[in-house]
C-alpha cells in the first residue's frame, strides 16, 4: 500500500477504557511515526454516556491531539433496538467524516470495529485494513452471551466474513487464525500478517518491590496478581476455587491482588461461594500506566481465560505484561499459542481441567518453579521474543511506510 496521509481507526470501546489504552493506542502512536508529520489519525470511539464527563473528554482529546491524534467519540448503548437507531446516525456521520477529512485509509480493529469499518469502506470506497483479527460472533455463542441462531450472532458473523473479504491487509490476533478463516470463513487472503498482543517492555520491566504500595503483605508473601475482570470470556467461581486451593496450600503467607474495577460486593459473594477467607484478597483500581508497579509486587499471574475453542485464535494482552515483569502464569489449555509456550518454556502451569486436583497440581508446580531465582530473567525474555512492540514496528513499516 503506498504510504497514506490520513487514517480513520474504528474501535468499538469507550475512549477511556483501559484496554483502548493498552491495546490500541500504543500502536497508533507507532502507526503515526511510519505516516511521518504529515499524517494523521482519527480515532472513532464508543463511551457509553454515564461513563464519561465533558471534562473528561476534553482533557483526553487535548492528550491524543498532542500525539498526533484526533478523537472522535459517539455514545454507545448496548445491542438492542436503540443502538440499532443510533447506529444509523453513527454510519451517516462517518461516512460523511470519512470524505469531509480526505481519509485514505480505514482501519477497523478488532472483529466489532472491523464490522463498521467495513461499512464505511463499501459506502466511501476506502480501502480496509483488518487489525487484531479474532472471531468474535462465535465467541458470544461459546461463553453463552448469544444463541447460534439469534439475529446478533448471523449479523456479527455474516460481518466478520464480509470483512475479512474486503480487507486489502489483515492482521491478525493469533497464528491460528489464518486456518480459522479458511475453514470457517471459506477465505484465503495473500497478505495475513500475524500481531500477538503486545506491550510495552519499558513501562513492564522488573522493578524493585515497593510494599507500601499494599498494605498487608512483605518479601514472604506469595502474592497471585491478576489484572482484568471475572464473567464473559474470563472464568468467574473458578478462579475463587482456585484461590482458595492456594491459600490452604500456602496457608497466612498467601494473598490474592485484584487489579479490577469489580466491587467489594462482587468479590465478597465470590469469595463466599469459594469458602475463601475475603482478608486473602486485596482489591485495587488503578490505571494502567500504575499497574507494572503493583504486578513487580506478585510471585506468579493467572490468566482465567474461558478455555473454549475461538480462544485458540486471542492473544491475551496480560500473559504478555506478566512475562515483561518475569512472572510465571497459570493459564487454562488451549489460549492462543501462549497455553503451548508456558509448558515449552516451563514458565507456568496449563490447568487442563477445571478441578480442585488440579488447582493442587498448578499450585505445587508455582512453588517448586519460585525456588529459581534465575526464573524471572528467563521469562523477561520470552516477553522480549514473543510480545516486543517491534513486531509491530515492522507490520506497520510494511504497510503504512
Amino acid at each position: 500500500m503506498s504510504k497514506s496521509k490520513n487514517i480513520l481507526v474504528v474501535t468499538y470501546w469507550g475512549f477511556n477504557s483501559s484496554i483502548l489504552a493498552s491495546y490500541t493506542l500504543p500502536y497508533l502512536l507507532i502507526i503515526k511515526k511510519q505516516l511521518g508529520p504529515a499524517g494523521k489519525i482519527f480515532l472513532i470511539t464508543l463511551t457509553a454516556k454515564d461513563q464519561v464527563t465533558e471534562t473528561e473528554l476534553s482533557s483526553t482529546n487535548i492528550r491524543l491531539q498532542e500525539q498526533g491524534i484526533e478523537l472522535l467519540n459517539y455514545n454507545y448503548n448496548p445491542f438492542g433496538f436503540r443502538m440499532a437507531l443510533r447506529f444509523v446516525y453513527i454510519l451517516t456521520s462517518l461516512i460523511y467524516k470519512t470524505l469531509k477529512l480526505r481519509i485514505d485509509v480505514i482501519h477497523g480493529w478488532c472483529t466489532a470495529g472491523g464490522a463498521i469499518a467495513y461499512l464505511l469502506s463499501v459506502f466511501t470506497r476506502k480501502p480496509l485494513v483488518l487489525d487484531s483479527f479474532e472471531p468474535h460472533a462465535e465467541s458470544m455463542v461459546e461463553t453463552g452471551t448469544w444463541r447460534k441462531n439469534s439475529l446478533a450472532f448471523k449479523i456479527l458473523f455474516k460481518l466478520e466474513k464480509l470483512q475479512l473479504k474486503r480487507a486489502v491487509e489483515v492482521i491478525c490476533a493469533a497464528e491460528g487464525m489464518i486456518d480459522y478463516s479458511q475453514k470457517v470463513y471459506g477465505l484465503s487472503k495473500n497478505r495475513y500478517f500475524v500481531k500477538p498482543a503486545c506491550v510495552d517492555l519499558n513501562l513492564f520491566s522488573k522493578n524493585e518491590k515497593n510494599f507500601s504500595l499494599v498494605e498487608g503483605i512483605d518479601e514472604h508473601t506469595v502474592l497471585c496478581v491478576y489484572a482484568g475482570k471475572f464473567g464473559d470470556i474470563y472464568l468467574s467461581t473458578e478462579v475463587f476455587d482456585f484461590f482458595s486451593v492456594a491459600a490452604n496450600y500456602w496457608g497466612q503467607r498467601f494473598k490474592v491482588l485484584l487489579l479490577t474495577n469489580h466491587s467489594d460486593i462482587e468479590i465478597k459473594n465470590f469469595c463466599e461461594q469459594a469458602q475463601l477467607n475475603p482478608s486473602v484478597v486485596i482489591k485495587k483500581f488503578v490505571p494502567h500506566k500504575e499497574v507494572p508497579a503493583y504486578l513487580s509486587l506478585g510471585s506468579f499471574g493467572i490468566c482465567p481465560v474461558r478455555p473454549v475453542p475461538t480462544k485458540k485464535y486471542c492473544t491475551p494482552i496480560k500473559n504478555g505484561e506478566y512475562w515483561a515483569m518475569g512472572l510465571p502464569v497459570v493459564i487454562t489449555k488451549d489460549i492462543s499459542t501462549d497455553s503451548d509456550l508456558i509448558t515449552q518454556q516451563n514458565i507456568g502451569y496449563v490447568l487442563q481441567e477445571l478441578t480442585k486436583d488440579e488447582y493442587l497440581n498448578a499450585v505445587i508446580k508455582i512453588d517448586a518453579l519460585l525456588i529459581d531465582n534465575t526464573l524471572p530473567e528467563k521469562i523477561r525474555k520470552v516477553a522480549e521474543a514473543n510480545r516486543s512492540y517491534k513486531i509491530a514496528e515492522k507490520i506497520y513499516g510494511i504497510i503504512y511506510a
